[in-house]
């Protein structure tokens, strides 16, 4: 730049006597200051693992076409092809239209069909006439008895119930904004009898949503599961998510220790069952080998002793003299003989995270993948040597991972070798990271859980589903925060799980609580939907 240029900043332009000596070093700092920020902006957008920067390119919208040259489209805009849109709508009401005016000899040629659909949402009340009559004789009087759907839900009719179980539900409309919202609407309605329509007489919902379990049981082979946080009655409390393709079930309880979840698999089965076989998970938790021949002198020729509920197997655990630092696993071995027993999940899948509560014992464990590499993709390189071992190694890692969705939809002998081999050179590999070498070595202690796709290859390499149902209960939980006593938690536990099982079945869920409440019996129950689904998949063709 001449002596004679004026110097620009920021859109500011210093003329020649105003650029001195200082002037011009303070500038110099100010632009290295701002090259700093720039480069401290890109490395957190690199730590927290965002997106690089997006590089705009100006609209071409404004710049003039070349001469001569116009733009020709190739076929149909997407999205602009023609669909019967009112093929499948219901048609409530037909009004049938004729000119004012026809000419003389007119002859009629057919109907041209305009469709309006509309919504109707309005009060709708109704005011039942009981006649009363006298009898002469008595004086006792005799009244018209009120139809029996009247006598069943009161003073609030079906429609508005299936409508405020819908607005909570499956709308995540919190309780006040639905007395609002009723209240604008012209009906006369309180918050107590919105709650009453929220948690009470779902005796029958609660039945279906419990079924749902047991019915899948029969007909699936891999289970996916997780849990998320809640809060019941002011405190700490976990929900926990089981289900597959076909549908989701959600149990709110105080703890996520392994006996709570081997109670949730064995429902409705209450009882403990003794047997050889789940005797060997005691010696897998280093019980003392007295008590452990204590429990198999009991047993003696039997094939199982079957206690029907805690307490007749807490009294036969204080006959037994079994201590209270092994109740625990013994508890633990009374549940997998229940599962085993009834038959429960013979050679089952779960799919899961790496939590210690979900490694059930008589179970193929299967580990998600995403999971898995999480711990390596959240540690924190401090210098390029670390950022290049990192960058290589999940590089790696995904590569391996895309090998194996390619092995799941077309399995052989030579993919599966070459996975069995190179699982050792990607997750065995050493780098001059200790943090990194840690975390992949404890990644190849899980060998079995993650490569169990080889054998299994219908087994899904993500616990992605539990994760998208879980997203389900934590969006209600955001909304509405905790319940407040045990029907409500019950209450939420068994309309989300039925709504996602809706979804999952291709059931609308607004018509199934219309279908239940009015007991119009048109929607089979989920239960048999979901059987009747898996038996369609299984088909051939």
């Amino acid at each position: 730049m001449s002596g004679n240029d004026a110097l620009a900043v920021d859109g500011l332009d210093l003329p020649p006597e105003e650029q001195t000596p200082l002037v011009r070093r303070l500038l110099d700092i100010i632009a290295g200051l701002e090259r700093t920020v720039d480069e401290l902006k890109d490395e957190i957008r690199r730590l927290k693992g965002l997106p690089e920067k997006p590089q705009r390119k100006p609209s071409s919208l404004e710049q003039p076409a070349p001469p001569g040259k116009k733009k020709r489209r190739r076929g149909k805009r997407p999205g602009s092809a023609k669909r019967l849109k009112t093929q499948g709508l219901t048609i409530d009401e037909t009004i049938t239209l004729e000119p004012e005016q026809l000419p003389e000899g007119a002859a009629l040629h057919d109907y041209r069909n305009f469709t309006v659909q509309d919504l109707v949402v309005r009060p709708h009340v109704v005011r039942y006439r009981r006649a009363r009559y006298v009898v002469a004789e008595t004086g006792k009087l005799v009244a018209a008895p009120l139809p029996e759907e009247v006598r069943r839900y009161g003073h609030f009719g079906p429609g508005l119930r299936t409508y405020v179980l819908s607005q909570y539900y499956q709308n995540h409309v919190t309780q006040p904004l639905i007395l609002e919202e009723l209240r604008d609407r012209g009906l006369d309605i309180s918050a107590g009898e919105i709650h009453a329509m929220l948690t009470e007489g779902h005796d029958a919902f609660h039945t279906e949503k419990d079924a749902l379990l047991p019915a899948a049981r029969e007909v699936s082979s891999v289970f996916h599961t997780d849990d998320t946080t809640a809060r019941h009655q002011g405190q700490n409390a976990h929900t926990h998510q089981i289900g597959n393709e076909l549908f989701t079930s959600f149990t709110t309880t105080g703890t996520k220790s392994r006996l709570n979840f081997l109670n949730i698999l064995r429902a409705p089965f209450t009882d403990y069952v003794l047997r050889e076989d789940s005797l060997w998970c005691l010696e897998y938790h280093d019980v003392s080998e007295h008590i452990v021949a204590r429990l198999t002198a009991a047993l003696g020729d039997e094939d199982a002793l079957v206690f029907p509920d805690e307490a007749a197997w807490r009294s036969q655990l204080a006959v037994w003299k079994v201590p209270e630092s092994a109740v625990k696993y013994v508890d633990e071995a009374g549940m997998i003989g229940c599962l085993i027993h009834h038959d429960l999940y013979p050679g089952a899948t779960l799919v899961s995270d790496d939590a210690g509560q979900f490694q059930v014992l008589g179970f193929m464990n299967s580990l998600c993948w995403i999971h898995a590499v999480r711990h390596v993709d959240e540690l924190v390189p401090e210098n390029q040597p670390q950022r290049s071992a990192h960058e290589r190694t999940l590089t790696a890692i995904w590569k391996y991972y895309r090998r194996l969705k390619v092995y799941r939809e077309s399995p052989s002998p030579q993919r599966r070798a070459g996975l069995e081999r190179d699982f050792e050179t990607v997750f065995g590999a050493k780098t001059q990271w200790p943090e990194l070498n840690r975390v992949m070595e404890r990644i190849r202690g899980k060998r079995e859980s993650l490569l169990l796709v080889l054998d299994h290859p219908e087994i899904p390499l993500t616990n992605n589903l539990s994760e998208r149902d879980i997203r389900e209960y934590a969006k209600k939980r955001k909304i509405s925060a905790g319940t407040r006593n045990d029907l409500g938690r019950r209450c939420r536990d068994t309309f989300l799980s039925l709504k996602k099982t809706c979804r999952k079945l291709g059931v609308s869920f607004c018509r199934f609580l219309q279908d239940r409440i009015q007991g119009l019996s048109e929607i089979l129950p989920l239960p048999d939907l979901i059987r009747q689904k898996a038996q369609t998949a299984d088909a051939p063709g």
